[in-house]
Parts: structure tokens; sequence; C-alpha cells
């Protein structure tokens, strides 16, 4: 019994660091750092790098930003685009870096699984924010920045403290990712289809 809740206590932590890195990076490594300084956590050998001072310290100065720059339709878009070369491999190295001391070919699929499970999010994340930009109103923005962050936070805490409870939870948001994503993607098209037109349409008016 004991082996099995190490089991489920590793690959939650596992999968759900690299869940919440393709959302926030800045968020989950800094709430890894906290927790682990306030004795809430014992980080594997391969992950205490996240708890020193410095990595914390650039970690809540860049979620500062993030923070800001996430509730600013378009420039969240920017913001996501260039964090798609950030938040996948690290999400693959901290899932990796989880997994402990175990055989490396283990490590390496933790990675694989890490970075495809971050990748995955990510795209969610960033997609979904494409279409709420498309709204003239800057509160859905906000609201979705809100809840991603909370979602994160309570992410990391839930994997360490209710790991079954999470894993469960991952496994139907995979699900719903699937079958969202999809329409996510077709949504996209229309709104690049929709800007390119209009673009067009400015070049082709005759000037007066």
């Amino acid at each position: 019994m004991e082996a099995l809740d190490q089991i489920s206590t590793t690959l939650a932590l596992t999968m759900g660091l690299a869940w919440a890195s393709g959302i926030n990076l800045y968020a989950t490594l800094f709430t890894l750092g906290y927790l682990a300084n306030t004795g809430n956590l014992d980080l594997p050998p391969d992950l205490q790098i996240v708890a020193n001072p410095a990595v914390m310290g650039a970690a809540g100065l860049m979620y500062c930003v993030e923070f800001f720059a996430d509730k600013i339709p378009g420039i969240d878009t920017g913001w996501d685009t260039i964090h798609t070369f950030i938040r996948i491999p690290a999400g693959a190295m901290l899932a990796a870096g989880a997994i402990g001391d175990m055989n490396p070919a283990i490590e390496i699929a933790a990675g694989i699984l890490g970075g495809g499970l971050a990748a995955g999010t990510h795209a969610t994340k960033a997609g979904s924010r494409v279409l709420i930009n498309a709204s003239p109103e800057p509160f859905s923005n906000w609201i979705a920045s809100i809840g991603e962050d909370i979602a994160v936070i309570g992410g990391v805490w839930a994997c360490l403290n209710h790991p079954v409870l999470f894993l469960i939870a991952l496994v139907i948001f995979i699900a719903f990712m699937i079958w969202l994503l999809p329409k996510i993607w077709r949504g996209v098209k229309k709104v690049f289809r929709f800007i390119i037109n209009l673009f067009r349409k400015k070049e082709d008016t005759p000037q007066t």
C-alpha cells in the first residue's frame, strides 16, 4: 500500500508539474520553491535547485511580469507565442526531474510525456486566448488569466496533497483537452482569416 501511494504521488507530481508549466511556468516554479522552503515538500534531488532563493526570485519576478502581460488583450498572445519555446521544454525537464533517481529510461519517458502534456496545455491556453481576445471587452481576458493562475497554484498543491484525486481530474482534463483543441484550432483559423481579409480590404480600398 505504501509503495502504491509513493507511485501515485510521484506520478501526480511528474504530470502535475508538466501540466502546470504549460499554463504558467513561473507560478509553478515559485510555488514549488515556496512549498520546499516552508517544509511542505521534499523535492527530488534534480528539482532542489528550484528552492534556491535566486531561482525563486527570478521566477517571482517573471511571474509578476506575466501577471500583467497575460491580462492585456493582444499582448498575452504575443507572450504565449514566445513562451512556446520556454514552457514546453521546461515542462519536460520538470517532469523528468520529478521522477528522482530512477532508471534513465524512465526519466526520458517522463520527459517525453511531460513535454507532450505541457505542449497540450500550452496550446489550449494560447488558442483559447486568441478566441477570447476577439471579444471587444477585456473582462473575459482578466477572468481567464486569474482563473489560470488559481488553477496552477491549486493544481500544484493538489498533486502533492491529494495525488489520486489530482490524477483523476487530470485524466478528465486531458479528455476534455483532446475534444476541445480541434475546435480551438478551427476558431483560431477563423480569427486569423478575418484579420487577413480585413487588411486586404484596407489595401484594396482606393484612396482619395
